[in-house]
């Protein structure tokens, strides 16, 4: 016959079950210092500019498809925050005749007005008929 011998374990001879969750934290912070770190870098990148203040500015929702063209004070366009000549933003828009978009124009408030009217010119005889000026609010 088999004899099965069972052994009683005493409290002071019990395995401690515990799991260390010091490498688990190590690793959770590292990953939140990773994830902050480059959450800074996720944000929409969009050129620099001193926009013009206004008093009835308001914030507008747009739902169709939109472009948005950037003037410079010193006269550089950007497309979409690509930076692109007069001549290259005329073909551009050519693209957009005949759809349902609208234009948002960014412009730095010390920008000559002649190039913020020249652009809109240039939209509208492509047949972008809907355009908003992007200024902040006082």
């Amino acid at each position: 016959m088999i004899e099965v011998k069972m052994k009683l374990i005493d409290d002071d001879e019990k395995e401690i079950a515990e799991i260390n969750m010091t490498p688990f934290v190590d690793i959770v912070l590292v990953l939140l210092i990773i994830f902050m770190a480059t959450a800074t870098f996720m944000v929409e990148g969009k050129i620099p500019l001193n926009l013009p203040k206004a008093s009835t500015a308001e914030a507008k929702e747009i739902k169709e498809k939109k472009i948005e063209i950037t003037i410079r004070k010193n006269g550089r366009l950007y497309l979409n925050n690509k930076p692109i000549n007069f001549a290259q933003l005329k073909e551009e828009l050519k693209g957009f005749k005949g759809k349902n978009i609208t234009a948002i124009l960014r412009s730095d408030k010390d920008t000559k007005f002649k190039n913020v009217v020249k652009i809109i010119d240039l939209c509208r005889q492509e047949g972008i008929e809907k355009y908003m000026i992007e200024t902040q609010k006082r």
